[in-house]
């Protein structure tokens, strides 16, 4: 744990975790721009870098990014992100009453606090939650991989069916290649290039990149209009008649905490239960939805603290929590690590480093908050048209430059037209990503399975393990409260 400490206080890292939070701070705030979207476009880069240098500034970059969607939430009521949602409605009226300021600054110190405590739950937890994962066979790998499938619908909020149709046609990408048992041939239509299967860096950046990139082509001609953006006098006294009462701080922390570690939940999750606990617990339920400080606070603490604990079934398990779960679940694969039970013991220093780089991304959230405050107030009124070559050439770049083959890069406009399609039909291409990736080890885990059954029999193999029983009890539950949510939802809107 310490030497993780170390290697994040390394010059060079802590110089990639300022660049890592400013970049993602500025990606945040951008319009048309996500955390997701910055990590796909990111991961290719990494490549080039040592395994610690690239996985800290992407966590730093990840908690830069759940700061910097505040930004627009609050000039201009249109959230970088879901889980901006609610920083919305007190963020906005704060700013309309020339208090923009003071909601941006609010927004930055709740969003360290959180990431801070988040990042510490990440630290505690992942190591325990490994050590007891241990005892995981190739059955519970397998069934770990189905139940990782089935909280995509929930993850990307779509219906289950649809979560469960993309991820298939993730699992059906990962197969194409050479079969790791008997090494037939399989979906290659006699390009060499597919032997080795699909490029991730090409599939991450074509499914998550090109469709945002393509909508904002659709709306090059937008410009982004903000509410007057006025600097206040003594604003940090303001503030700090919010922040020094700790109790908003530290349930919201905790909420956010509890629920980023459940894989399906999320920040956006996070942040509506802390802003609704919030109204709930204060004494003036009635400020609330026309410029309480509080309202901000209680939102950015928990949807940040969220982000870092989402991270804590995607080291420990394998399990992404998220969106941006998955994508990093893809780096570490990139890096040669293989997130699970022996990640803690095989290249502890490395997974520690990630997890103190997010802890510190917090401080540099801190501090960088302020300074950035109104170069992103010039920054979110820039020209959509503007934005889209230089996404356009990221994209390129990225694809290119991990294997130095244009193959990945046709490849990836190819996953790009597919990915927008499947988006515009309300299939979340976050499941396909996660099918690509999990798919290996699901087939592994299948393979070896059906090797044991050979002698023991599959009931025995599958259906009698504890620890099997349990990932299956859980794969049956998520499926049926996903599916139970949606037609609850549905009704709901109906109604």
């Amino acid at each position: 744990m310490f030497d993780g400490l170390l290697l994040a206080l390394d010059p060079a890292h802590l110089l990639l975790i300022l660049a890592g939070v400013a970049g993602g701070v500025l990606i945040g705030a951008l319009p048309g721009l996500t955390a997701t979207m910055g990590a796909a476009l990111l991961v290719p880069f990494t490549f080039v870098m040592e395994p610690s240098a690239g996985l800290v500034m992407l966590g730093a970059m990840y908690v830069g990014a759940m700061f910097g969607d505040a930004v627009p939430a609050v000039l201009v009521n249109v959230p970088g992100t879901p889980s901006a949602m609610a920083t919305a409605f007190d963020g906005y009226p704060l700013s309309e009453q020339g208090k923009g300021q003071r909601a941006i600054i609010a927004a930055c110190w709740a969003s360290a606090v959180g990431a801070i405590i988040g990042g510490t739950a990440l630290l505690v937890m992942s190591p325990t939650l490994a050590a007891a994962a241990l005892a995981f066979g190739p059955p519970e790998f397998f069934w770990l991989g189905a139940f990782a499938l089935t909280i995509m619908g929930s993850v990307a909020g779509s219906s289950f069916f649809r979560g469960l149709g993309g991820g298939l046609f993730g699992l059906l990408l990962s197969t194409v290649g050479i079969a790791p048992a008997g090494g037939t041939s399989r979906f290659t239509f006699g390009f060499y290039q597919l032997q080795g299967g699909v490029s991730l860096a090409a599939a991450l950046i074509g499914l998550f990149a090109i469709p945002q990139l393509i909508k904002l082509a659709e709306n090059r001609k937008q410009r982004t209009r903000i509410s007057q953006y006025v600097p206040e006098r003594r604003v940090f006294r303001h503030i700090w008649s919010e922040l020094r009462r700790p109790v908003t701080l530290i349930r919201s922390s905790v909420l956010g905490t509890f629920i980023g570690v459940l894989p399906g939940s999320g920040a956006s999750l996070a942040g509506i239960v802390s802003y609704n606990e919030a109204v709930r617990w204060s004494k003036d339920r009635t400020k609330f939805g026309k410029g309480a400080v509080e309202g901000v606070v209680s939102v950015e603490t928990a949807n940040n603290a969220a982000a870092p604990a989402s991270m804590v079934p995607l080291l420990s398990l394998g399990v992404p929590g998220s969106n941006v779960a998955a994508i990093f679940l893809g780096a570490l694969l990139f890096h040669g690590l293989e997130p699970g039970p022996s990640l803690f013991d095989d290249t502890p220093e490395i997974v520690f480093a990630f997890v103190w780089a997010m802890i510190l991304g917090g401080i540099a959230v801190f501090i960088l908050g302020r300074v950035m405050a109104p170069l992103l107030v010039r920054a979110i009124q820039a020209p959509v048209y503007a934005l889209i070559p230089v996404i356009a050439a990221l994209t390129m770049v990225g694809s290119y430059a991990v294997r130095g083959n244009m193959f990945d890069t046709y490849m990836m406009f190819v996953l790009g037209i597919v990915g927008y399609v499947l988006m515009k039909i309300g299939i979340p291409v976050a499941a396909v990503a996660l099918g690509l990736i999990l798919g290996p080890i699901v087939e592994n885990g299948l393979d070896v399975s059906l090797q044991m059954a050979e002698t023991a029999g599959i009931f025995t193999v599958f259906f009698t393990r504890p620890i099997s029983l349990v990932l299956m009890a859980l794969t049956v539950l998520s499926a049926l409260w996903t599916v139970y949510s949606n037609v609850r939802r549905s009704s709901r809107t109906e109604g």
